[in-house]
């Protein structure tokens, strides 16, 4: 029996293999905010080189690093893009799929922003307030906490909008949200003491207050397109939407980015980490499918090229990418070149 079992155990991977090896289009998942920086690179890898275009999607940083972490063949992906760094749960779980040797690329930084219409006024809006907005419980001022009561901005302050709060976001699928709950909720959430006091009485209910974002209308779930968030900003002057800078930027003419604790969503800002809601990007790949699924290599060396992501001239600056600084970058190039695995 055991004989039998290891013989179908093997031919089972021997079949993987050569259906892995039948595919020659590399295949990428992932990140919404890091998909138009992959779709460029992998425009530019189809005209330069021999080897077919890959297929980019658009699923999210979440549900990208899931489908990535369910196996190896070719029915899994061989990239991932994340807007967010890659989470020890999810290293886990690829282990126990046997996507064991991963490399990690960071390939530069983005601020999510809180954006509206151009027609609209542009709100200067502080993380304790933003946080009030969309909390889904807010201190009641006796110590204790109640359902978010806010319906209109200027009720949180004066000098807020006079009208309802609707913003328009991403799902929990997505690294955005993610970054956005870490970086803004959390931020905002921890200006109260009474928050503050749960962290040594009761984490758990710490984290959930937070973290939790209201539902009941005020914040809108609206999928992991961002363009579909920008089109309905258009649609609707008084409504706003949270997106990665580099949507900011390749629709600003129709759209503007809010100013958070009085720091404009700008590239110098967001570098220097002045802008408070800024985060890093990356792409994982998986070395089993190196040299099984033709051009991963040469895709590596595309993407990480100083003519791609580097100043002045890398064609994903155009795109809205915030470089990394020069000595990182080039570590973070040799490191992927020479397959380093991933280390938390």
């Amino acid at each position: 029996m055991k004989v039998r079992t290891l013989a179908v155990a093997t031919a089972a991977l021997v079949l993987t293999a050569g259906a892995a090896e039948a595919r020659d289009q590399i295949r990428i998942v992932g990140s919404s905010t890091v998909f138009p920086f992959s779709t460029a690179v992998a425009e530019q890898f189809g005209e330069k080189t021999d080897f077919p275009t890959p297929v980019v999607e658009s699923t999210g940083s979440g549900g990208g690093l899931k489908l990535f972490c369910a196996g190896v063949g070719v029915d899994h992906p061989d990239i991932t893009n994340a807007s967010r760094r890659i989470k020890e749960s999810e290293v886990e779980l690829c282990a126990e799929n046997g996507v064991t040797d991963i490399i990690e690329v960071k390939i530069g930084y983005d601020g999510i922003v809180l954006a509206n219409s151009v027609e609209a006024e542009r709100m200067d809006i502080g993380l304790r307030e933003l946080w009030l907005a969309l909390a889904a419980e807010v201190p009641d001022g006796n110590g204790g906490f109640v359902a978010n009561p806010y319906t209109n901005w200027n009720e949180i302050d004066p000098q807020l909008p006079n009208y309802a709060i609707r913003v328009l976001g991403p799902p929990p699928t997505s690294g955005t949200r993610d970054a956005f709950v870490e970086l803004a909720m959390e931020g905002g959430c921890e200006s109260f003491d009474e928050v503050n006091a749960l962290k040594d009485t009761d984490e758990d209910r710490h984290d959930q207050i937070c973290q939790s974002i209201r539902e009941d209308g005020a914040f809108v779930e609206a999928g992991e397109n961002d363009n579909l968030i920008v089109n309905k900003l258009k649609e609707d002057p008084n409504s706003f939407g949270i997106f990665g800078y580099s949507f900011l930027e390749s629709n600003k003419e129709v759209v503007q980015g809010s100013l958070i604790s009085g720091q404009e969503p700008k590239i110098d800002n967001i570098a220097e980490g002045v802008y408070p809601v800024s985060r890093s990007l990356y792409f994982y790949v998986k070395t089993a499918h190196i040299g099984v699924v033709p051009g991963i290599d040469e895709y590596i060396i595309e993407f990480t090229d100083e003519n791609t992501w580097a100043q002045p001239l890398g064609y994903l600056l155009d795109k809205g990418l915030i470089p990394l600084p020069d000595d990182e970058r080039a570590k973070v190039a040799a490191e992927a070149r020479a397959h380093n695995n991933l280390s938390m």
